[in-house]
């Protein structure tokens, strides 16, 4: 059975706080794994999640910001000490590559697992695979960033009234699945287009394009809220999101199920979860909403 969730590793910005680890996502799907910002502690947030090394294929960094990537030293490290036994693929914006190699080779150790550089330059297709397509788009930052996407193909239901009504059973609803059709009656007669789902993670970022391409029909939308509405002005001063701004991104977008994140340590701790999800309501989100803390589970919603 295919498995579809994410599992929040941590959930703080710049500094991480006494209930918040640095930045950490992992994102299951259909037995791949694919690790997006690790922060500083990314590895113990792994272990106290019941995320192995082995469970990763992917590594997509938004942005060389410390709390999105510092973990990656570690986690690089872990793989190998692990001797992960398939590649591992690593995406990062390519004007950072020295960061990136600085961080892979931050300090001794023994390399095992050949990790696949794939830095990323310009929006556009990155990987494409029988459950999915990633890509990415380029965000607003102060340096520069890039938030993915994740797309399944689209499939097709079949329709048992019209299968029967067209006297088609047993070994001849496969035959019309693989041929498109089966006589005179074609596939789209009886089937109905099954839409892929859809996933993105949007880190930090002001308003711009690449955000609402990225969250377009999303079924999950993971992006940073840094700030609450009040604050509006110094998020846009250092390149983040609102609540309420992320929330009516999510909105204009017909997301499904919005997940707020990334929270600065100016509010209060334990940092209160119902400002963000009041102002996200207050922006005309009407779908399912989670404001996110650390080892939070969010199953992917399941298709339409």
């Amino acid at each position: 059975m295919s498995v579809r969730e994410l599992v929040v590793l941590g959930t703080a910005s710049q500094v991480p706080t006494r209930h918040r680890n640095h930045n950490g996502y992992l994102l299951r799907w259909d037995g791949e794994g694919i690790l997006f910002d690790p922060g500083e502690g990314t590895q113990r947030q792994m272990l106290r999640a019941g995320v192995a090394a082995h469970d990763l294929n992917r590594i997509c960094v938004t942005h060389f910001h410390g709390d999105h990537s510092l973990g990656l030293a570690g986690v690089i490290q872990r793989v190998n000490l692990d001797k992960v036994p398939h590649p591992v693929t690593a995406h990062y914006p390519k004007s950072g590559q020295r960061f990136f190699d600085r961080l892979r080779y931050a300090t001794a150790y023994r390399e095992t697992v050949g990790i696949t550089e794939a830095p990323v330059d310009a929006d556009g297709d990155l990987a494409a695979t029988r459950s999915y397509t990633l890509q990415a788009r380029k965000l607003s930052h102060p340096v520069e960033s890039y938030g993915y996407r994740l797309t399944e193909p689209d499939g097709r239901r079949m329709l048992p009234e019209r299968l029967a009504a067209h006297g088609i059973t047993g070994p001849d609803v496969g035959r019309i699945q693989r041929e498109g059709v089966l006589g005179d009656v074609t596939l789209d007669e009886v089937s109905e287009v099954r839409r892929g789902q859809r996933f993105a993670f949007v880190m930090d970022t002001r308003l711009c394009d690449g955000v609402h391409a990225l969250a377009e029909g999303c079924d999950l939308l993971v992006i940073e809220s840094t700030f609450l509405d009040e604050d509006a002005g110094l998020a846009a001063e250092h390149g983040h999101l609102t609540a309420g701004q992320a929330a009516a991104v999510a909105r204009d977008a017909g997301v499904r199920h919005l997940v707020l994140t990334h929270f600065s340590q100016r509010y209060p701790e334990p940092e209160n979860p119902e400002s963000f999800e009041r102002q996200a309501r207050a922006a005309g989100y009407e779908g399912e909403l989670t404001v996110a803390y650390d080892l939070l589970r969010v199953p992917v919603p399941k298709r339409r």
